[in-house]
């Protein structure tokens, strides 16, 4: 990494090459004419397959929770009754965004730092027949833990045969997530996070059972009207101007992902976030997530007492050029975050714990 680049260790934007940045100074094209049809028809293929869908998916020109609002927008009507699974910041935000909309929503709520146990799921979908679909985050970027989406799937699907809408903002691409095999009904995903591009693009993969939910759904939309963009991919289109720019950026990083192969990518990801793991351990620091389900694409790290976040992030930034993100909502004063997701170096992950170590002992 150059130095005059801050070592960008957040849940997102991450870091960009070189080599995807020059797509972006691309001269604009016409969004209506051919060459566009063939960039956001390769695209849309590209990113099924990263996907492992043979689904519907349409890209937004929006941010992730753009992505969860068309989900819920496009499936759901004022008044029907939805489970949200949150364990951070992200959930809640997905269960908000369904109440803000009329939904009827119940919580299951874990404890922060935790993931969503299966049977807890099989237990309120039990007492709660009148639910019609589930809302859950694979990966809780507030909390830098994972939850298990396929046991989650099967209960939801297999024993309940309810819709299942997903967060895979901070996954998808990152970490395994299988959306047919484990029939989920619609997956969000975002350009800034695995992607590798800048923000500003969204992804929405959508099932035959979503379509169905669509047919009845009564929520307003216009922007987020999935109907538009289904009309339009017909003739390769979006419905409303795209980022063009975003377009040429993210047709490169596909290239480069589905060069390095998926399972490689996955495999990747969790070796970095082992190395990170361990290193902050060794300076003997404590996790804030349980290891079977600490997230592999962002570590939350608890901050020893007396240890104030905003000196520790301020030091790491600008002695070590380490940015680093602070804790959410009740977490703000009490964890800080490392993200590991996209393309990271051994040089990056050293530098890192370097910066950790050396703010921590000017601190105490």
């Amino acid at each position: 990494m150059e130095s005059n680049h801050t070592n960008l260790r957040i849940p997102g934007p991450t870091p960009v090459t070189p080599e995807i940045l020059k797509e972006m100074s691309r001269f604009m094209i016409n969004h209506r004419g051919d060459e566009f049809r063939q960039l956001i028809e390769s695209v849309t293929e590209r990113l099924k397959t990263i996907y492992e869908t043979k689904q519907d998916l349409h890209i937004l020109t929006a941010s992730g929770t753009g992505a969860m609002e068309t989900a819920i927008v496009n499936t759901l009507s004022p008044g029907d009754n939805v489970l949200a699974i949150t364990i951070g910041a992200f959930g809640d935000r997905f269960a908000n965004i369904a109440e803000i909309y009329g939904a009827d929503v119940t919580i299951l709520r874990s404890a922060l730092g935790e993931s969503t146990d299966p049977d807890k799921v099989t237990s309120v979908l039990n007492n709660n027949p009148n639910i019609k679909a589930v809302l859950v985050t694979h990966n809780e970027t507030s909390t830098g833990v994972t939850n298990d989406i396929e046991s989650i799937a099967k209960i939801v699907k297999q024993d309940f045969g309810k819709l299942l809408l997903v967060d895979g903002v901070s996954s998808v691409g990152s970490v395994p997530l299988k959306t047919d095999d484990w029939q989920c009904d619609a997956v969000a995903s975002a350009s800034q996070k695995g992607w590798m591009a800048p923000p500003g693009l969204a992804f929405l993969s959508f099932s035959l059972e979503s379509w169905k939910a669509n047919a009845s759904s009564t929520m307003p939309n216009f922007y987020f009207d999935l109907r538009q963009y289904k009309k339009y991919m017909e003739i390769g289109q979006p419905p409303w101007t795209p980022n063009l720019s975003l377009f040429f950026a993210l047709d490169k990083a596909l290239d480069l992902m589905l060069r390095e192969g998926i399972s490689n990518i996955h495999l990747r990801h969790a070796k970095t976030a082992q190395k990170f793991r361990d290193g902050v351990q060794e300076l003997g620091l404590k996790l804030l997530a349980k290891p079977e389900s600490a997230s592999d694409t962002i570590t939350s790290v608890l901050l020893p007492d007396g240890i104030q976040a905003k000196d520790f992030l301020t030091i790491a930034k600008t002695e070590h050029n380490v940015e680093l993100a602070g804790g959410q909502q009740s977490l703000a004063s009490k964890i800080f975050r490392i993200g590991h997701l996209g393309l990271v170096s051994d040089e990056e992950i050293t530098e890192t714990l370097s910066a950790i170590k050396y703010s921590l002992e000017k601190l105490k």
